[in-house]
């Protein structure tokens, strides 16, 4: 049986678990502002939890490259550069086109169903003008492709590296035009991965993540 201290122990741990996700999930869904004050007394408050376990979830969110914290000055949600955007696409770039080509390999006849329903999706919400529609489709293919890759040190790397990419990446879906763009590019990714053609869906992945570089570069800071 745990002992007292143990069982203090786990639930400070699944406190500050809950609290970072859950303030993770707030700066991604853009519920905290870039370069906005992350204050412990308030965010105990509005969370329900420990000032502590707020400050163990800021380490950690700091850590993450979400959060930075300012000398005298406390923690604030970190704003991306676009010269770190496109670095991190860059980096994206390589280790999605992996994981396109693992699934490739891997997919089940079940998976690959799943893949054809959000691609057909994807299809239905661009022609109806649906952005932010497409916007959350996107992020669920991307998901999907990592999860049918099995990739799971992959699969960390890309959690993060979205996470601090959200803001640009959420700018680029609203450029005129660019969600057609990107439609016909994960519509090659989707195919090759159907296909089980490793090869093909790591250059359809590889070049996707090129676009999405060449478009940031053009948007207006």
């Amino acid at each position: 049986m745990p002992t007292h201290e143990q069982t203090t122990a786990a639930d400070r741990n699944a406190e500050r678990i809950d609290i970072t996700a859950a303030i993770r999930t707030a700066i991604v869904r853009g519920d905290f502002a870039p370069n906005q004050r992350l204050v412990e007394a308030d965010l105990s408050e509005q969370f329900g939890v420990s000032r502590g376990g707020v400050r163990a979830a800021l380490f950690e969110l700091t850590n993450e490259g979400l959060v930075e914290r300012i000398q005298h000055r406390g923690a604030r949600v970190r704003a991306v550069t676009l010269d770190e955007a496109i670095e991190i696409s860059e980096v994206r770039r390589v280790v999605e086109g992996l994981c396109a080509a693992k699934a490739a390999e891997h997919a089940t006849d079940e998976q690959i169903a799943d893949l054809r329903g959000i691609d057909e999706a994807m299809r239905v919400a661009v022609a109806d003008g649906h952005v932010l529609q497409y916007s959350e489709l996107n992020k669920a293919l991307h998901r999907r492709i990592i999860e049918i890759s099995g990739q799971h040190t992959a699969a960390e790397v890309l959690r993060r590296l979205r996470a601090q990419n959200v803001r640009h990446q959420f700018q680029l879906a609203l450029v005129p035009g660019r969600p057609n763009v990107s439609l016909a590019e994960h519509h090659a990714i989707i195919e090759a991965i159907c296909a089980r053609a490793p090869e093909a869906a790591e250059r359809a992945a590889r070049a996707h993540l090129t676009s999405v570089i060449k478009a940031l570069r053009s948007v207006p800071a």
